[in-house]
């Protein structure tokens, strides 16, 4: 895809967000998300936090580099949430609306194949675009389950689904397991009925579906059992059932049952 489009991609779903929170009262600020302990405030407030720092990355690599060498990591969340908590909604949503028209400048002043520290390895300009990509439609799907409104299922999905794609090896190391060299075919219709595929069209371990149905999985903000994607083969239902599209630690994902189809 274009550089160009895949970041105008990251500001439409950015718009979206925005405009679910825009006109909220401060008690619905306050709602609390389907992830634990946190609010709406503290949604937007994560998205806030990092969106700055991949502001920074892209601004300032080695101002980055020597911030993360300083700052202990087990320390990021604490601050984040300590940051957001101490504003109230509208405080935090203009904390976000800066953070990521900054990072938005700085990611259309870059080529796609530039190179941006982060956490964990360095990576592409258009990774960490499409990382952020993932980042506010899962964060944005938190909200809207808060607020009990729909959530966006456009062809930015795309995105997000290819994500979930290339990171099934993650997916198992992260929990510990051995990644399975069976390759897995992958394909899923998007709102627009357009066909998304990955994968060797023959292999025998298939997922197939809606694609807002696997983004919801690989993002962790729906248990399969609650999709009706079609999973066929061992390695593709094992997969299923710890896909993890973003770094950080495996968690418990959501339980089967806790929404309805």
């Amino acid at each position: 895809m274009d550089y160009a489009a895949l970041v105008d991609d990251l500001a439409d779903e950015h718009d979206a967000l925005d405009a679910l929170v825009a006109t909220i009262d401060e008690q619905r600020w306050l709602i609390e998300t389907p992830s634990p302990g946190w609010t709406v405030r503290d949604q937007i407030g994560h998205l806030a936090y990092y969106d700055e720092a991949s502001a920074l990355a892209a601004h300032d690599p080695d101002r980055f580099r020597a911030d993360d060498s300083r700052v202990p990591r087990g320390t990021r969340e604490p601050d984040q949430l300590a940051r957001s908590r101490a504003m109230t909604g509208a405080e935090v949503l203009a904390w976000w609306r800066r953070a990521r028209a900054s990072m938005l400048d700085a990611f259309r002043a870059l080529g796609p194949k530039a190179r941006l520290p982060w956490y964990g390895p360095d990576m592409s300009a258009t990774t960490f675009v499409t990382a952020r990509v993932q980042e506010t439609w899962g964060h944005g799907q938190d909200v809207a389950d808060a607020l009990g409104v729909a959530w966006t299922d456009t062809d930015r999905l795309r995105h997000v689904a290819h994500l979930g794609v290339i990171t099934r090896g993650y997916s198992f190391g992260n929990q510990g397991r051995a990644v399975p060299a069976t390759d897995v075919r992958v394909e899923l219709t998007s709102a627009r009925g357009a066909v998304w595929a990955w994968g060797d069209a023959r292999a025998v371990n298939r997922v197939r579906g809606r694609a807002r149905d696997f983004c919801l999985v690989v993002t962790r903000r729906r248990h399969v059992a609650d999709t009706d994607l079609v999973v066929e083969g061992p390695v593709a239902t094992e997969w299923m059932s710890i896909a993890q599209a973003f770094a950080g630690p495996a968690g418990d994902g959501r339980r089967p049952g806790q929404f309805s189809r």
